[in-house]
């Protein structure tokens, strides 16, 4: 989006269009005052976002990833044309513009403040600058740059000076940076106010989404000290599928087709992982495998679940009003989901006590129903079903409660990213019954990570069959005709 320098420096702008003949947006204030010829140089070309290795010296701080060549003088720069934009637009005006009309006023203004101001920059630098500016005015600032770079899986921003992003599993160092905290608020209030949602001091933390489905959550002051700390997992344009994780490495081919036999056959899945472990993406691609006959209804905090079949019903929690009054939680809405005549539900993430409405949900005819929660592990992921029903306020036994999980949960999947930034499914496990109060679990696949790591640092792992021939579902897919592809891809995995 920003290109090299390819004009001289001292070349001055093309003179743009009069402020009198756009008296619809224009302010009635005085048009800015003509300065002295900007001394300042201009700022550098802009360069391919790179890293600086940082030095040897363990206290030195790592450097920052180049977004765009932005430079200090650059922001002053961009700084001062923006205060004067606002002292000469009408924004009143401007907001009842659609946003490619206001876009095209808010440049046609700037480039004549560019020329008033006699400011010195190539045509490259003053089309960044004008970018720049309308992102700020009509969209979401400086992070709109971030937002555009498909690669890039988290954006965190901790107050107005630091912004990191995640790339490829690892977390980085930005140069990039809001004006101030008060642009920081404005955006994040921009963002959460699309959804229905608010953002302030009397309501300081806020989940919501990007119109992409995005995840958003806003922690905003006085809760967070050091200014607005916003966190944005971003949703890749493409949608993965199950062949991407085998081509990615985190599932093998014979693991990917049980997983198909298991989202095919309707049966209850668990997804489990802790944070930034992939366990959305699996949900998103274990979905694919269910027919487009069937009616889905999905339940989530911020809709976020990118079903493809025809026959979807998102529902999405709702936060209390500034009354406290109106709040829908999580198990509202898994609770009216068996109202709504589904054939599976699907909760975007358990964390409270819907999980036994969702446990009552997949033993009493959703078959297929599945849901994300975090955990390390197969079997601690049942303990913390346990644990969100015990919270829930329920007066039963925990044998009751355990013999209650067997009865629903079939398939247990575990994700996780490792330390070297990459995401593996390290187990698919299965759910047999209990043996007094103990839940009997046995893996089908696990992930081995025993040979070390290779010159990288990366991680020298296999996917291995413990040898299981015929799992518990087997008569489950004996059912739906899929048997002959389960055993040979057990087969084939136990080679």
């Amino acid at each position: 989006m920003f290109g090299r320098r390819n004009a001289p420096v001292n070349a001055p702008a093309a003179p743009a269009k009069s402020a009198a003949k756009r008296g619809s947006v224009a302010a009635k204030k005085p048009a800015p005052a003509a300065a002295a010829p900007a001394q300042k140089s201009a700022p550098p070309p802009a360069a391919p976002p790179r890293v600086i290795k940082p030095s040897n010296d363990s206290a030195a701080e790592a450097q920052p990833v180049e977004i765009g060549g932005r430079s200090d003088e650059y922001f002053q720069t961009k700084t001062t044309i923006f205060n004067a934009l606002i002292d000469t637009i009408d924004l009143s005006q401007l907001s009842q513009l659609d946003t490619e009309t206001a876009g095209e006023e808010i440049r046609d203004i700037v480039n004549e403040i560019i020329s008033i101001k006699n400011v010195q920059m190539s045509i490259a630098e003053q089309e960044s600058l004008l970018q720049d500016i309308c992102n700020d005015v009509l969209g979401y600032g400086p992070l709109e740059p971030l937002l555009a770079r498909d690669d890039i899986a988290d954006i965190m921003v901790n107050g107005a000076n630091r912004v990191f992003i995640e790339v490829g599993g690892k977390i980085q160092l930005t140069n990039v940076r809001f004006r101030d905290n008060a642009q920081l608020m404005n955006i994040c209030q921009r963002i959460v106010s699309q959804v229905g949602r608010r953002v302030d001091e009397a309501s300081p933390i806020c989940d919501a989404r990007l119109p992409d489905g995005s995840r958003v959550n806003v922690i905003a002051p006085p809760l967070s000290i050091d200014g607005a700390a916003l966190t944005i997992r971003k949703f890749k344009k493409d949608k993965l599928r199950m062949a991407d994780l085998i081509n990615f490495g985190s599932i093998t081919p014979e693991g990917a087709k049980v997983l198909e036999i298991v989202g095919a056959c309707r049966i209850n899945t668990l997804i489990s992982g802790g944070t930034g472990s992939g366990k959305t993406t699996l949900l998103n691609c274990m979905t694919g495998f269910i027919e487009n006959d069937e009616r889905i209804i999905t339940a989530e905090d911020a809709a976020e679940l990118q079903l493809q079949q025809p026959h979807v019903v998102r529902l999405e929690t709702r936060p209390p009003n500034l009354e406290g009054q109106g709040e829908v939680t999580m198990r509202d809405l898994v609770k009216n989901c068996l109202r709504m005549r589904p054939e599976r539900i699907i909760v975007g993430e358990v964390r409270g006590p819907e999980a036994f409405d969702l446990l009552q949900a997949m033993n009493t005819g959703h078959d297929g129903s599945m849901g994300t929660l975090h955990a390390n592990s197969p079997r601690e992921g049942l303990q913390r079903i346990e644990s969100m029903i015990t919270m829930g306020g329920y007066n039963l036994p925990s044998k009751t409660i355990r013999e209650m999980i067997v009865g629903s949960i079939d398939i247990v999947i575990q994700a996780a990213r490792l330390r070297d930034g990459s995401r593996r499914i390290t187990h698919i496990t299965e759910v047999l019954g209990t043996e007094g109060d103990t839940i009997i679990t046995q893996d089908l696949f696990v992930y081995d990570m025993d040979a070390g790591e290779d010159e990288n640092g990366a991680i020298l792992g296999r996917h291995r069959s413990t040898g299981i021939a015929r799992p518990a579902f087997w008569d489950r897919a004996r059912y739906y005709g899929r048997e002959a592809e389960l055993a040979a891809a057990l087969d084939a995995a136990a080679e």
